[in-house]
């Protein structure tokens, strides 16, 4: 697929939702301009992803959407004169979805890069007119083969979360007042999905163990009100060893995560923005694959007792048996694994 020869070419990046899927396609935009330096490249976004990206190096510009949008004919309207402003060469649609293609494909542009099936679902194989298909078992590797169009065969996978000066003040001032030490680990007790929650008192039961056996205290950061009593009863089982983290933007528990020494959790946004910022994690799968969208990187541990197999909405669904499978022996083993090396590495 020939790129415009009149001027740099332009692109649009479909990536819609949710917050660790977006973490997960930002190699995407690194290595549109790492190939590509002059190009233009805007992302369409809705929700909280967006507070990952309207700082972030390799964008030249963020559109946010609301909720709902493509339900809306004044939104779809509005989007679209938005997009067409840009004279669109190119389309990445690494989410593959109605709501994706349909924004891509209101944008105008000549080439539109999806999924075929089975991973472009709903419209998308009808909106986009160049299918690639998937072959690659992590999704970050997956959504860069959508740029083999563009002859880029070799991508290299850089995530290039952006920092906020601001958030960085905010962290350093609250790891001032709590004092943890010049190590500590970071737990989010949170999840998109019900079926991927590890309950809140065996991570308290966790930071516990891991306080005890390598001295070591734990951050819990949360979201929501849900997240918040969940890191009530962490704390309260901790005895001692972990505190609460403010209420925080995704920028600040960026650069939370940058100072800490190790991530637990499940598969969800936080995990994926600890393992871009190059945090070694420890996480738990029950109804997803972490071959297919574990944190990215040898260095990291995730641990599943076994698959709770079934349709995307069946696991959605399901109840926690999964995760309840794996208990506070096998995490604060694997913890203890990612702590040792780096207690031998510092001798």
């Amino acid at each position: 697929m020939p790129t415009p020869k009149t001027r740099s070419p332009r692109f649009l990046i479909t990536r819609l939702s949710a917050i660790g899927d977006c973490i997960l396609t930002m190699p995407v935009a690194a290595e549109l301009r790492r190939t590509y330096p002059d190009s233009l490249i805007v992302w369409v976004v809705q929700g909280a992803g967006a507070q990952l990206l309207v700082d972030h190096p390799d964008l030249d510009q963020v559109i946010k959407v609301p909720r709902g949008w493509l339900k809306s004919p004044r939104a779809i309207w509005k989007l679209r004169n938005q997009l067409r402003q840009y004279n669109f060469d190119y389309v990445i649609d690494p989410q593959s979805l109605t709501k994706s293609s349909a924004a891509g494909w209101l944008s105008g542009a000549s080439r539109r890069i999806g999924f075929s099936e089975p991973q472009g679902r709903e419209l998308a194989p009808l909106l986009a007119n160049h299918h690639v298909r998937r072959t690659a078992d992590h999704v970050v590797d997956a959504y860069l083969q959508l740029l083999k169009p563009l002859g880029i065969h070799h991508p290299q996978v850089r995530f290039h979360v952006p920092r906020s000066a601001e958030a960085i003040k905010m962290v350093d001032t609250f790891l001032d007042q709590v004092q943890p030490g010049p190590e500590f680990i970071v737990i989010n007790p949170g999840a998109g999905w019900d079926s991927k929650l590890w309950p809140a008192r065996r991570y308290g039961l966790l930071a516990r163990e891991l306080g005890r056996q390598h001295g070591i205290h734990s951050i819990v950061a949360w979201a929501g009100d849900r997240e918040r009593s969940w890191t009530a009863e962490i704390v309260e089982h901790s005895a001692g060893h972990a505190v609460a983290a403010p209420d925080t933007t995704l920028p600040q528990l960026a650069a939370l995560l940058r100072r800490a020494s190790m991530f637990v959790g499940s598969d969800t946004g936080p995990l994926h923005l600890a393992a871009a910022v190059g945090t070694t994690c420890v996480s738990m799968y029950g109804p997803t694959r972490p071959s297919d969208c574990g944190p990215y990187g040898q260095q990291h541990i995730a641990l599943q007792s076994y698959y709770q197999d079934g349709s995307a909405r069946e696991r959605r669904r399901a109840p926690n048996d999964a995760m309840r499978a794996i208990d506070v022996e096998q995490v604060a083993e694997a913890c203890g694994r990612v702590l040792g090396k780096k207690e031998h590495s510092a001798a």
